[in-house]
């Protein structure tokens, strides 16, 4: 499960943040996670407490925003909705498109005390 190794590194940018800014308690933890992406959700909501335990992450509420795929066709020059990785045009069929969002998880907010 290569959700717990991303967790780790997550859990250590917190880190890296709590010295650079000084707090002593974070509170919830917002993650941005591509629907391209290749990690589950629902794996990383199940192992974060047990990841977070013993950091300056323990008690946090992990709070995780889906991101829609997006692709831009290289054919009809658009960018279009994509549901897949590799996925063809909606529009005039040529695959594969261009991933411009969607595919990557990201740290996006932290609250903190």
């Amino acid at each position: 499960m290569h959700e717990v190794s991303l967790l780790e590194g997550i859990i250590g940018l917190v880190e890296d943040e709590r010295l650079k800014q000084d707090f002593a308690r974070v509170s919830t933890i917002r993650l941005r996670l591509g629907r391209l992406g290749h990690a589950e959700p629902d794996a990383l909501r199940f192992c974060f407490d047990a990841v977070a335990r013993g950091t300056i992450a323990e008690g946090a509420t992990l709070d995780i925003e889906m991101i829609a795929g997006e692709g831009w066709c290289t054919q009809c020059c658009r960018t279009m909705p994509l549901a897949e990785l590799y996925g063809a045009c909606p529009a005039c069929g040529h695959a594969p498109l261009r991933i411009t969002a969607g595919n990557d998880l990201r740290l996006a907010e932290l609250e903190v005390a």
